[in-house]
């Protein structure tokens, strides 16, 4: 549903929620940022469309981001955020970038540290993390961010032990800020759940990734429409924390492996990260060390965190099935088609429409 299609007619007023207002977006739902895969094309369609895209910035450099921020503007003139993660060396030269560009929305993945968030809120943008606990979000909304994503279980990638069912309606009686919806959502029936969860919206990776707009290649995108609802694996083989993916030879080798192994393969993934993002050595250990001290982890598990993005990015960007991660939402099974992003939101935005008046009688 384009902004004008949006326009033409009120949509149902449960429809307009707090989050509209707050992203300036005309539907309550939310493109996520995915690693390698939430670029400028994607992200513009999202925006346009009337929903809310986010540009994925951890895997780009600074200078990679300003150039995509550009490319979406020349698509579209809608609202739009940027995900980053908080523990970046250079995140507050990121967020004079988003500033300067006047970006809506800063997303993270994880608690963003207390003093972004009052750089963002100072210059007027809106700070969403996502969280997997109740008590994540109450602790989030007291350091002042503006909305919080609660993604359950089913949720692809990084996520938390809680289903969507019981986490979205806890983390929305838990706080007064908008929350979104994220784990498990596909459609407009979906939405009014969420809704009815106490939820503002929704955000979806997954449904985004199989679009025509997302830059994942081809072979790739029939390897997601391939898999059925037990397709999915949670692993912590990959650098450690739960993980969501799509069961693969690798991934079963990579549980079968032992520590030594494991961390002999994410030393060599995070030199050639370093390569790619341009950090020095000095950059990455003095990154690596701000990480142990905001997360907990141990030198393994922060050698291990780049295993995750560069085994993203040989599937999602190179294409190679084999030697890459194929993250996912449990939702992957029941996905079956790749529509235009303007076909997704409208199809949700219909559907609702629909599920809300058959509710009403």
């Amino acid at each position: 549903m384009s902004g004008a299609e949006a326009g033409a007619r009120p949509l149902h007023p449960a429809l307009q929620t707090r989050a509209c207002a707050l992203f300036g977006v005309e539907l309550p739902i939310v493109q996520t940022g995915m690693g390698w895969v939430s670029g400028a094309r994607l992200t513009a369609a999202t925006s346009a469309a009337g929903g809310l895209g986010i540009l994925a910035s951890a895997t780009m450099t600074v200078e990679e981001l300003r150039v995509a921020i550009g490319k979406v503007k020349e698509r579209t003139d809608k609202p739009f955020g940027v995900n980053m993660r908080g523990d970046q060396l250079d995140a507050a030269e990121r967020i004079e970038l988003m500033i300067r560009e006047g970006i809506r929305v800063a997303s993270f993945a994880g608690p963003p540290a207390r003093q972004l968030i009052d750089k963002l809120k100072e210059a007027g943008i809106v700070t969403m993390p996502t969280v997997g606990m109740a008590k994540h979000a109450v602790k989030m909304q007291s350091w002042g961010v503006d909305a919080v994503i609660a993604q359950g279980h089913e949720g692809g990638g990084h996520t938390g032990p809680v289903p969507t069912s019981l986490l979205l309606p806890e983390v929305c009686r838990s706080v007064d800020i908008p929350v979104l919806g994220a784990g498990g959502f596909k459609d407009g029936r979906g939405l009014v759940a969420a809704l009815a969860f106490g939820a503002e919206g929704i955000a979806m990776g997954t449904r985004f990734l199989l679009t025509q707009e997302s830059q994942v290649p081809d072979a790739v995108k029939q390897r997601y429409l391939a898999a059925d609802e037990r397709s999915t694996v949670v692993t912590e083989a990959i650098d450690g924390a739960p993980q969501r993916v799509i069961q693969t030879e690798l991934i079963q080798r990579l549980e079968r492996s032992g520590p030594l192994s494991r961390l002999l393969r994410a030393v060599r993934n995070a030199w050639v990260f370093r390569g790619l993002t341009g950090n020095s050595v000095g950059q990455i250990l003095r990154e690596g060390m701000a990480m142990r001290k905001t997360r907990g982890l141990t030198l393994a598990q922060l050698t291990m965190a780049a295993n995750a993005p560069m085994l993203t990015r040989a599937t999602m960007v190179d294409g190679n099935l084999e030697a890459g991660i194929l993250p996912t939402g449990q939702v992957t099974g029941i996905i079956s088609q790749l529509p235009s992003v303007e076909e997704v939101l409208r199809s949700i935005v219909e559907e609702a429409e629909q599920t809300l008046g058959r509710l009403q009688g």
